[in-house]
């Protein structure tokens, strides 16, 4: 099953079941919500209500209560990152004003010179779940979805803690779909390709087979910590084939359109806009 939010012509938003071209409205606004439901599942995949016309997509889930990332995932990335494999998973966190619909433009912000791109696969969490053992890990994973967890280097190696480079304003494509496991070979466990695009060019491709850590893995870690609740994400971390990674490093600028794919999960592809710094806001 697919799930949606969609933008519509009112200007709200709305969750549906994607069936080919058809939207299905599940009569909740946006995915979130609808997680939220006890039964969330059985009453999307039952749902016969009216189709809807999109007027583009909003992140799958507009306003997750936490998006957790993860960093140093993919062997590859790591070793080109000049690193050990980790024992545990590295956590970092991104507010949910950095999402954006799968389509939507990313802001390259006037103070970075380095936007980097990090194709990623996103788990989606469907329902409430704390210290979770194998099993309950599995039964709380809704689906998955494309995410790219867009970069400003530059700030993120101002520190130790990675959080300023990470989370910057409409930055974060998410989408557009929401995936359940059902559809996918591996399932919860999804054997995947990651492809990674920058104006039509592969920089990015690796199999899921080179996480460190799975997507159960990190939802019974992360559940060690903190309750998951519907609607949370978490950002598995990205291959290698960064751009700051690259000699020389290579980065994103004004025009650039960023485009990442996953089997079976889509595609999103976003434009690089430069915004204007402050001062010259509103000047002609």
């Amino acid at each position: 099953m697919r799930l949606a939010t969609i933008r519509t012509s009112d200007g709200r938003t709305r969750a549906v079941r994607v069936d080919g071209d058809a939207l299905v409205d599940l009569g909740a606004a946006d995915v979130g919500e609808l997680l939220a439901r006890p039964g969330w599942a059985e009453r999307a995949a039952r749902a016969d209500g009216d189709a809807v016309e999109s007027a583009g997509f909003a992140p799958v889930v507009p306003r997750p209560g936490k998006i957790v990332c993860i960093g140093l995932n993919y062997r590859t990335h790591i070793l080109e990152m000049g690193r050990e494999l980790p024992r545990y998973p590295t956590l970092f966190a991104k507010y949910a004003e950095a999402l954006i619909g799968a389509y939507d433009e990313i802001r390259l912000p006037p103070e970075s010179g380095q936007v980097d791109w990090e194709a990623e696969l996103a788990v989606v969490i469907g329902g409430r779940v704390r210290r979770a053992g194998e099993a309950e890990a599995e039964a709380a994973i809704a689906g998955f979805a494309v995410l790219n967890d867009v970069t400003m280097r530059d700030w993120q190696y101002r520190s130790p803690v990675w959080l300023q480079g990470k989370t910057w304003e409409a930055s974060t494509p998410f989408g557009p779909y929401l995936v359940t496991p059902d559809e996918l070979p591996g399932g919860t466990r999804p054997s995947l390709t990651l492809t990674g695009y920058v104006d039509g060019e592969v920089v990015q491709r690796a199999d899921t087979s080179d996480l460190v850590f799975d997507p159960v893995a990190l939802v019974r870690y992360v559940s060690t910590i903190v309750t998951l609740n519907p609607g949370d994400v978490i950002a598995t971390g990205t291959p290698g084939g960064v751009g700051h990674a690259r000699e020389p490093a290579r980065y994103l600028t004004d025009g650039s359109v960023l485009a990442t794919e996953i089997t079976g999960l889509g595609r999103a592809e976003s434009k690089a806009v430069a915004e204007k710094p402050a001062a010259a806001e509103g000047v002609s």
